[in-house]
């Protein structure tokens, strides 16, 4: 087996991390006002953009979130004639719940996904990549978040929290090795830790200061190679088509400092500055587990287990807007800019990353005990016209995701 088909195929099975995959906002009132929300973090949503926030609380808060995540995409290359479209709905949401036990201390505990999405392609689109064979090509990544959390309040101006994650992560990928499928699934744990820091000298004037650690995923599955077939007739051998993998992939480490502050008494508003750690893993490893796919691999001039991605740590700036119509009705806005962290050389149509310019808009109302919220975002990528290099798929690349949202808080 040529090494090079094998290093395709784990490119396109190690995308898990671009950023069109990461839920960039979670909660509707923190999606609508751009993202820019650390400072602020006085919802159900404070797991994910900053655990103090969860002291802010003086009853017991119970919050739903539910998103769809619907990418709309496209490929070209033209001088194979291939011109791929595929638009697919994802989900995506958060169950909240926390309790005050003193006016310092909050527990509380959330289970969310902050990570999620994938392609769904045509496979007839990219026949002429396997001599006419109707080969699958798609992904299905996502993780989920079960998170304990603790705030607690030195004071009126100073509030921390911490939450443990436990994540649990999917992976499903289909592609083509050659002419025949490529197909894998697995799953897996990972683990990690958000802390969190708000100062508010006033009521008017907010600080934020919070920091997800990396977390190592442990995936575990089955894989699926068609070809094994081919090679068991070359060889006289019987060469299974299926082999169990692991795969240990990170989430990378981020950082999220933000500032809001109240003009008047019926508008905030907010900045924040979010960077993650997307360079710190540069080679990810593949492990199968069949002797005999180990055997064949060992003669290839490559090692086909590793890896090197090349990705870079990304920077995103964020801006958020929300003003009070009156006691009950709240209209809300923001826009930030979201860079991609993958470099040409491994771009690929199974999980592509877009430099996105992404605007937001939402609304709230208030009742005596509880909130509903939506939110809209709407993030549009920059075209990307990839040239060939020995490990990507060049043409023309294009997507643009709707995501619209809505919340429901309840205290009681």
């Amino acid at each position: 087996m040529k090494g090079k088909l094998l290093i395709l195929i784990l490119i396109f099975a190690v995308g898990l991390w671009a950023n069109g995959l990461n839920l960039n906002s979670l909660g509707s009132r923190a999606q609508a006002m751009g993202g820019a929300y650390v400072s602020i973090a006085d919802d159900p949503s404070a797991v994910f953009w900053n655990p103090a926030g969860a002291g802010l609380f003086s009853s017991r808060t119970v919050g739903i979130y539910v998103a769809g995540i619907i990418p709309s995409g496209s490929y070209q290359f033209s001088p194979l004639r291939i011109d791929a479209q595929y638009s697919k709905t994802y989900l995506a949401g958060l169950f909240g719940i926390y309790y005050p036990l003193s006016e310092k201390l909050t527990l509380g505990l959330a289970v969310y996904t902050p990570s999620g999405l994938g392609t769904d392609w045509n496979g007839q689109d990219f026949a002429i990549l396997s001599m006419g064979r109707n080969i699958k090509w798609g992904s299905k990544v996502g993780i989920m978040s079960i998170s304990p959390v603790l705030a607690y309040r030195f004071s009126k101006k100073i509030l921390f929290g911490v939450s443990l994650n436990a994540n649990y992560g999917m992976m499903n990928l289909d592609t083509s090795a050659g002419t025949y499928q490529y197909s894998e699934s697995s799953k897996g744990w990972g683990y990690g830790a958000t802390i969190g820091l708000l100062v508010k000298p006033s009521d008017r004037f907010s600080l934020g200061l919070s920091l997800k650690t990396a977390s190592k995923v442990s995936l575990s599955g089955d894989v699926t190679m068609d070809v094994m077939k081919v090679y068991s007739v070359l060889y006289g051998m019987d060469i299974s088509t299926t082999s169990g993998f692991t795969r240990d992939i990170t989430w990378p480490m981020w950082m999220g400092a933000g500032v809001s502050f109240r003009p008047t008494d019926n508008l905030i508003l907010s900045l924040d500055v979010h960077w993650t750690q997307w360079s710190r893993e540069d080679v990810i490893v593949t492990n199968y587990e069949n002797s005999l796919w180990k055997l064949l691999f060992s003669f290839t001039p490559q090692k086909e287990e590793e890896m090197v991605l090349h990705w870079k740590d990304t920077i995103q700036i964020r801006f958020g807007a929300e003003y009070r119509v009156s006691d009950a009705l709240a209209i809300r806005a923001g826009y930030y800019m979201d860079p991609s962290p993958a470099p040409d050389e491994t771009m690929n149509v199974l999980l592509p990353s877009f430099d996105f310019n992404v605007i937001t808009f939402g609304a709230g109302y208030s009742g005596k005990s509880y909130s509903l919220d939506i939110g809209v975002e709407y993030l549009m990528g920059k075209e990307r016209n990839i040239a060939p290099t020995e490990h990507n798929m060049p043409g023309v690349y294009r997507m643009n995701i709707l995501a619209p949202s809505v919340s429901f808080t309840y205290k009681f």
